[in-house]
């Protein structure tokens, strides 16, 4: 019976589990986004949205137990500096798992675990608008220059 064991074991000993857990959640703080397995996405997530808790607190304790768990000191500044005050406001759900298919060695299914409202992303999003709007103009630009040039005559090759 698993009365009372909260979690997935992810079948992993504790210690890699741990260990596991600790990277996924730096790496997330640092990258705003992390693409994993659904599982691991899962159980990085309540994990997650605790250091993030604890950053929001801004104490010095708070900061010393994110310090304990992190791996790096850039991923604490960041989590205290930059991450806390965009979610300030927000009372929890910091992340989002999105599925992104199989893995093509394993099947395994895959997911990205990213922090809502990234600017990353939202730049990425930007990026690409801009992208398909130049080619946009210049599908149409084309399309012009083809229109005043006319029809090509019978003696004329493309």
């Amino acid at each position: 019976m698993r009365h009372r064991n909260y979690g997935k074991k992810l079948s992993r000993n504790t210690e890699h589990r741990r260990a596991l857990l600790r990277n996924l959640v730096t790496s997330l703080i640092l990258e705003e986004r992390v693409q994993t397995t659904v599982a691991k996405a899962k159980a990085a997530r309540s994990v997650a949205e605790q250091i993030i808790t604890l950053g929001k607190r801004g104490d010095l304790h708070a900061r010393r137990l994110a310090a304990s768990y992190c791996l790096t000191a850039p991923a604490v500044k960041k989590l205290f500096e930059d991450v806390a005050r965009r979610y300030a406001a927000r009372p929890g759900g910091y992340t989002r798992i999105v599925r992104t298919g199989w893995r093509k060695g394993d099947g395994a299914d895959t997911a990205v675990l990213e922090l809502v409202g990234t600017e990353v992303l939202q730049k990425r999003a930007e990026a690409r608008a801009k992208k398909a709007e130049a080619t946009r103009k210049r599908e149409e630009e084309a399309a012009k220059a083809a229109e005043k040039a006319g029809p090509p005559e019978e003696g004329e090759e493309k």
